[in-house]
């Protein structure tokens, strides 16, 4: 029998036909390594306007989107808080403003979305939700000001976290609304951030996180599905939050996380899925957080008569107190100490220079040559639409990677840290809460004081 007529009879011997995922992954990398080839054969002059980060057209779109947007946004009517927070929190990444008015009109809408009873929804007489109750407060943060921070009835939306908070140590998005990993960390955010975290807030919480961590090592959205960049970063910032990190196998979500960003250079969100801008923080952000438990980390490797070890790059030889000496709890449900109040401040506050765990400047170059649009905004990846969505999580990617090397939080990184002109470089973030730094510092003044 011929070779041919045998592969015509014996499907055994036919080559495998390539999947849809196959398909779509070989297409995304053509795109990409097209863009790399490009970029690798022009003189310098043109690598550097290509690399550069399009600042004024970013803030022409971004600016655009505030006045006015098409009818095709009406699908996004019930997420007006996360489109205000998308774009002010973009801006504020660049280090620009818009004129008080402006400012004034968007205050004055999010006190319209705020429910008498606690929480914001998302538009004006809609149900409160967890979700846009974040983005809301988030924006707040980011406008900054006594108008802005006064603004947030912190009685009234305590009670509302309460009514969610549910007895597994979830919380529902909204009444009779789903549970799982997102609605943790925007309500323990949104408490922690407006300094109204308490022990019932937080009972057994990190019992409802634990039990999302898969065998791969990251963490899903809820407890039997699959784990996801977006909710690990969700759930790993949660344990911070509420002192319980160590509960958390972190030497397989170390090596889960890693091995999300690809040989595009970005991240993917889950294992054999595509690359996507957005995940430059989801997966990133994760990333830069367990950055900052390598003793945490290292302990938990030594335990397991594991070889290897986290270093760090500086005399730094133990990891944040806000994260590791409040986090004495390991195998209860309990929460630590009243001190967790203060661990999202002392995580910026106690910083110290150490390795990135991911290779930062092939990041910024997958968000600067494939993310980007040149006409202003970012995206998901080459071939599709900028949105103000992966705008937000580019540019707050972009940031970790800047600083990821930082001594402090805010130091000006070196030159050759920074892809492209130095002129790229934004401002940094809170790791925590995704809010640019020096406006988090300054919510943090307001409420604690106030209380």
């Amino acid at each position: 029998m011929s070779e041919e007529s045998e592969r015509d009879t014996n499907p055994a011997a036919a080559p495998p036909c390539p999947t849809v995922s196959q398909r779509d992954q070989w297409m995304v990398e053509s795109q990409v390594f097209q863009i790399y080839q490009l970029f690798a054969t022009i003189p310098g002059s043109a690598q550097n306007l290509m690399l550069e980060l399009q600042r004024d057209n970013h803030m022409q779109y971004l600016s655009k989107g505030l006045r006015h947007l098409s009818s095709a946004f009406s699908v996004l009517d019930a997420n007006r808080p996360w489109l205000c927070y998308w774009i002010f929190h973009s801006i504020a990444l660049l280090g620009e403003s818009v004129d008080d008015e402006l400012e004034d009109n968007t205050i004055d809408f999010l006190n319209r979305c705020q429910d008498p009873n606690g929480g914001y929804a998302g538009g004006p007489g809609q149900m409160p939700h967890i979700a846009t109750t974040y983005a809301a407060v988030n924006t707040l943060i980011t406008l900054g000001g006594q108008k802005s921070l006064a603004s947030i009835n912190r009685d009234k939306l305590y009670g509302f976290l309460r009514r969610m908070k549910q007895s597994n140590g979830g919380f529902r998005m909204h009444d009779e609304g789903e549970i799982d990993v997102r609605a943790c960390y925007t309500a323990i955010s949104v408490a922690s951030v407006l300094n109204i975290l308490d022990d019932e807030l937080i009972k057994n919480v990190g019992d409802y996180i634990l039990s999302c961590q898969t065998y791969e090592g990251g963490i899903a959205g809820e407890p039997g599905s699959e784990a996801h960049g977006g909710y690990t970063f969700c759930g790993l910032a949660t344990m911070i939050l509420i002192g319980e990190v160590n509960r958390l196998d972190l030497p397989r979500l170390v090596d889960w996380a890693v091995f999300r960003q690809g040989k595009e250079c970005g991240f993917q969100g889950r294992t054999n899925k595509l690359v996507d801008g957005c995940y430059s923080f989801w997966q990133g952000g994760a990333v830069a957080l367990l950055q900052r438990l390598s003793s945490i980390i290292n302990k938990q490797m030594e335990e397991a008569s594991q070889t290897f070890t986290i270093s760090d790059v500086s005399e730094a030889k133990e990891s944040l107190d806000g994260t590791s000496s409040h986090a004495t709890c390991h195998g209860t449900s309990q929460s630590c100490s009243a001190d967790y109040k203060s661990i999202g401040y002392n995580f910026i506050n106690e910083w110290r220079a150490q390795e990135p765990l991911f290779h930062s400047i092939a990041l910024q170059q997958y968000i600067l040559l494939c993310a980007q649009d040149q006409a202003g905004g970012l995206r998901d990846k080459p071939g599709k639409r900028r949105d103000h969505y992966h705008t937000c999580y580019c540019l707050s990617g972009l940031s970790l990677c800047q600083y990821s090397w930082s001594k402090h939080p805010d130091s000006p990184p070196l030159p050759n840290l920074v892809l492209g002109p130095y002129s790229n470089l934004l401002e940094p973030i809170h790791p925590l809460f995704n809010v640019v730094l020096d406006r988090y510092r300054e919510a943090h003044e307001f409420f604690f004081t106030e209380s």
